[in-house]
């Protein structure tokens, strides 16, 4: 199937089973969004947030990235990240942001495989996942041990946890915690057992 041809038939896939179904939502959504999350989630294929929980057009307000990674706050550096939970927070007031990551995910695999003197062979991937280089040290100390793969699947967690660390960086948010209107939360889907585990930050 040609590629325009595929997406023409999911979008007439979409109209049919979705928006001519729900015109109250749609028209309703036509005046503004006010998505209860927001999501960092991973680019890969095979974890569409929206698909994964079933999150409804106005539902979540969504980030993907390599690795669901989100990096601390920096006005140059990660100024798109930034801007994303700054209007998140700020203009659309969500109310709880969830950062999930995934089984088998290729960027946490990088990162384990990066090289002690942090030498990178990539001119983007490895630098942007440096950015979780204390879940790796973290993994590294305490389960030399365990096979690679198992050491990933634990980094792929503590990656989560170190984002939900970074995103306490920015003001808006810290200032949304300490409210009370804000909450934060990681998450893991694992979809070769079909296993989805939450934890409060």
């Amino acid at each position: 199937m040609a590629p325009v041809e595929r997406i023409t038939m999911g979008f007439d896939h979409f109209k049919k089973e979705i928006y001519e179904k729900k015109p109250d939502l749609f028209n309703e959504l036509a005046d503004g969004q006010s998505p209860k999350f927001m999501v960092f989630a991973c680019s890969d294929s095979r974890v569409c947030p929206s698909v994964v929980l079933n999150f409804q057009p106005g539902e979540a307000f969504t980030v993907r990235n390599i690795a669901n990674i989100v990096p601390p706050y920096d006005k140059t550096k990660y100024a798109g990240a930034g801007a994303a939970v700054e209007y998140a927070v700020l203009n659309l007031k969500v109310e709880n942001i969830v950062v999930i990551g995934h089984s088998r995910c290729g960027g946490i695999k990088g990162l384990m495989s990066i090289k002690d003197d942090g030498s990178t062979t990539t001119d983007f991937i490895e630098e942007w996942m440096k950015i979780g280089w204390p879940a790796r040290e973290k993994v590294l100390a305490s389960f030399t041990d365990l096979p690679f793969l198992d050491q990933c699947t634990l980094c792929e967690k503590e990656a989560v946890n170190v984002s939900i660390e970074n995103l306490k960086t920015y003001p808006f948010v810290k200032e949304g915690l300490e409210k009370g209107t804000l909450a934060l939360n990681g998450a893991h889907y694992d979809f070769v057992t079909g296993n989805f585990e939450t934890w409060d930050a």
